[in-house]
């Protein structure tokens, strides 16, 4: 078996290029990989489209890669939450394009996407400014509307245990976003408080099997996006 183990943040997203699709873990700090995001602000990839829930809050993690100029796209479904204040500016500056989609569509366009499935229909949007121009189809008498499947290329996401072969545990609402994002990632990078000798964690309890995990990354101490809030903190 492949021991997955990378020794530095700063290797593990090394080879990110311009232009990349980067999808972001998240649904709050529990599943914010902040350390790996940091760490792709200093390697200077710039012209990303970040696939997120949402595009960050203050100035540290998400909203901080915004900040550096280095996103070019977003595809999420809250641009705009508690504490956010980059992504607001820069999109009313008209520097970084913005593709909404409701919660649960992003959700199953990121699962269809790591499943093979290229397109699905959905009623979500039929109506409103968000299906508008996309195929239409009536089915069992409902009017949905096509979606397509996302991938990307790089998938930055954080749990809260992980073995040397890929095999991933997540913190509460880490669990949300994160597990389809490995499967939709060519290159999925995780950042682990832990992380335990093959055979250490349950397989019952795996929740992210390691054949969908590239690269593991230790970070003992992860920074809590609110304490970093509160601390006024900025990154660089």
């Amino acid at each position: 078996m492949i021991d997955k183990r990378i020794a530095s943040v700063r290797e593990a997203v090394a080879d990110v290029f311009d232009g990349a699709t980067v999808m972001v873990g998240g649904f709050g700090e529990a599943g914010s990989p902040i350390e790996l995001v940091h760490a792709l602000i200093d390697q200077g990839a710039t012209g990303l489209t970040v696939v997120s829930n949402n595009m960050g809050s203050g100035e540290v993690g998400l909203a901080a890669l915004l900040r550096a100029g280095r996103v070019a796209r977003a595809v999420c479904s809250f641009p705009r939450t508690a504490n956010s204040t980059v992504f607001p500016e820069l999109f009313h500056a008209g520097k970084i394009e913005l593709e909404l989609v409701p919660q649960g569509t992003l959700a199953e366009r990121i699962r269809a996407g790591g499943a093979g499935i290229e397109a699905f229909y959905t009623p979500t949007a039929v109506g409103t400014p968000l299906g508008e121009g996309k195929e239409r189809r009536t089915i069992n008498g409902r009017e949905c509307v096509l979606e397509h499947g996302l991938r990307a290329d790089f998938a930055l996401i954080k749990c809260r245990r992980a073995d040397a072969h890929g095999n991933l545990v997540y913190n509460k609402t880490a669990r949300n976003f994160s597990p389809v994002m490995a499967m939709a990632g060519r290159v999925t990078i995780a950042q682990a408080r832990e992380v335990v000798a093959a055979g250490e964690i349950d397989p019952e309890a795996v929740v992210t099997p390691g054949i969908f995990v590239d690269r593991v990354v230790h970070v003992a101490e992860p920074a809590h996006e609110s304490e970093l809030i509160a601390a006024g903190a900025t990154y660089p």
